[in-house]
């Protein structure tokens, strides 16, 4: 069954076709780009027939979100609330491309259990902490949210 499952660049590929073919202009725009970022990084990961495993593609997209999360944060505080908005459009785009988020309890759960594996007691042991929480996460919450966490427990 998992055999048979797309990676996320072939994921890209197919809906990249299909806006295509639907006509979608602004999903199509969206896509287009992050195939070109997700070329680009296998282009810079082993040359031009690189190709990208998945964790290494939701690294891009996640990098994509956070770069159109920065460019409204910018817009909104220079007045452009139009620019901001296709800003948004388009997170909302890549964000289907990423795993669910942590819920708060999920967090909370995790970081305890990363704290108790590493045996720390206080914020000098939050590296080690961290690089436990960070791997068991796998990208479902970033790291600001997650080192809070870690900190308010540790304090």
């Amino acid at each position: 069954m998992l055999a048979n499952r797309m990676s996320l660049q072939q994921q890209v590929d197919a809906d990249l076709k299909a806006a295509m073919k639907a006509r979608e202009t602004e999903r199509l725009a969206v896509l287009r780009m992050l195939k070109a970022a997700l070329k680009n990084s296998a282009i810079e990961k082993g040359g031009a027939n690189a190709v990208l495993d998945d964790a290494e593609a939701l690294a891009v997209i996640r990098k994509q979100v956070k770069q159109r999360n920065d460019s409204i944060e910018s817009f909104e505080k220079g007045g452009r609330p139009e620019l901001a908005a296709r800003e948004r459009a388009e997170a909302v785009f890549l964000e289907v491309y990423l795993p669910k988020p942590l819920s708060g309890e999920e967090l909370s759960a995790l970081v305890t259990g990363a704290i108790t594996e590493a045996g720390a007691t206080t914020k000098a042991q939050m590296g080690a902490v961290m690089k436990i929480a960070t791997a068991r996460a796998e990208g479902r919450v970033d790291g600001k949210t997650l080192s809070q966490e870690v900190s308010r427990q540790l304090s």
